[in-house]
């Protein structure tokens, strides 16, 4: 099959990128042709997402006209395309009006009008409403997102844009339960949206489950350090927990965006030992997570899945987080870590997960091996299948065997 990857950036720049990085070696594995359309500017002197060793068929949109770029598609003769979310608007239109396509839903695609599904007013909590145009109205006094007049509009116009479009996939895939219904609450047919979870990108499970150990109060957060991402609440659930337990608990912070200051200001305040170690190399990150007792993923808006968890998990690490978006698809509470209620999402449901987890020894052990069991079911060969599963059946969509035949 020859599949057109249509994405957003050819360099190694967020979570879809490290997707397709892991995702077209596997493709050509197999046996499948693949062609990349990126919209930005390829910049050689970083890390690229297409495999060093093959000589893939590239565009890039911003180097040429949308014309000479499909006229060029077009002599490659794509079966399917493959979008990861595209900015572009036109070049979207060209693609789905000449092809069966495929979207994988990396986020909310269409069905918000800020993509942050969570409001920030009077609380950070996730939000359950239909997309509409009743989200204009409802923009500021909730304060869903970018208070710029403009920026808000021409976001809102091109969630709308999107939304208008998503009959026309073949087939919504997305990384969890929680991105399914999002999908199918916003009209689109269930027999048209796909579970099929991410593959691991960073490492892979251990051979063997992890070996008992006796945690010592090491948690872990990684990411970027935003009010949504909610280390605010991390460091003052820590603060209750470690009274609770008795024992000192530390945390170590790999990150950094504009939250930093304020959350170094808070572990001062909260006298909890915090370690900030600014964004980490793949290799460091691996050695923080063998170091680490619990991962926490606080994340107060609905994250659409957190990979994150799994790299932790294949390390035997649990993870505490809150219940919102597709955490639970990875976060088995009780089994593979434990879970705190995430509407609303609050410090002391936090702090209650993390006591729970380092409580009993026992249990705590439990968690290690049932985190390392269910990563084991995250591989790429399970993705691949699902996905080939998919991208045959939207190639043999009739109204594009008709329209080619």
């Amino acid at each position: 099959m020859r599949i057109l990857i249509a994405t957003w950036h050819r360099n190694l720049v967020g979570g879809t990128e490290k997707y397709l990085q892991v995702l077209m070696p596997g493709l050509l594995r197999v046996g499948h042709q693949v062609g990349l359309i990126h919209e930005q500017p390829f910049q050689p002197a970083l890390e690229a997402i297409d495999p060093s060793q093959s000589s893939l068929t590239t565009w890039c949109l911003a180097e040429q006209s949308l014309a000479d770029l499909m006229r060029s598609v077009s002599e490659w003769k794509p079966d399917i395309v493959y979008n990861q979310g595209l900015q572009d608007g036109p070049l979207e239109n060209a693609l789905l009006d000449n092809y069966p396509a495929v979207l994988f839903a990396h986020g909310y695609y269409g069905t918000c009008g800020t993509g942050s599904k969570c409001h920030a007013f009077p609380q950070i909590r996730p939000c359950r409403r239909r997309f509409g145009p009743a989200c204009v109205v409802l923009h500021y006094p909730r304060r869903c997102g970018d208070l710029h007049p403009l920026r808000t509009w021409r976001t809102f116009q091109r969630q709308m844009e999107r939304h208008s479009r998503l009959p026309d996939y073949q087939a919504v895939l997305v990384a969890s339960s929680h991105m399914s219904c999002e999908y199918v609450n916003h009209g689109v047919s269930e027999h048209r949206v796909h579970l099929v979870p991410l593959p691991m990108t960073d490492g892979s499970p251990e051979a063997m489950p992890p070996a008992s150990r006796t945690p010592r109060g090491r948690i872990l957060l990684i990411g970027r350090l935003t009010a949504v991402k909610g280390g605010h609440h991390l460091i003052q659930a820590i603060s209750q927990a470690s009274a609770k337990l008795g024992q000192r608990l530390t945390l170590t912070v790999a990150g950094d965006g504009p939250e930093r200051q304020r959350l170094q200001e808070l572990a001062q305040r909260f006298q909890v030992d915090t370690e900030f170690t600014g964004w980490v190399a793949a290799e460091r990150k691996l050695e923080l997570l063998r170091s680490t007792d619990l991962l926490a993923v606080p994340s107060l808006w609905p994250e659409p899945f957190g990979l994150v968890g799994l790299e932790a998990a294949c390390q035997g690490v649990p993870a505490v987080g809150y219940a919102v978006g597709g955490i639970p698809d990875w976060l088995i509470g009780g089994q593979g870590g434990e879970l705190a209620p995430g509407d609303p999402p609050t410090v002391q449901g936090l702090a209650d997960a993390i006591v729970r987890a380092f409580a009993d020894p026992d249990h705590y052990a439990e968690l290690c091996k049932g985190a390392w069991r269910h990563s084991r079911s995250f591989s790429l060969a399970n993705h691949l299948w699902k996905l080939e599963q998919v991208l045959i059946a939207a190639q043999n969509a009739p109204a594009f065997c008709n329209a080619n035949s």
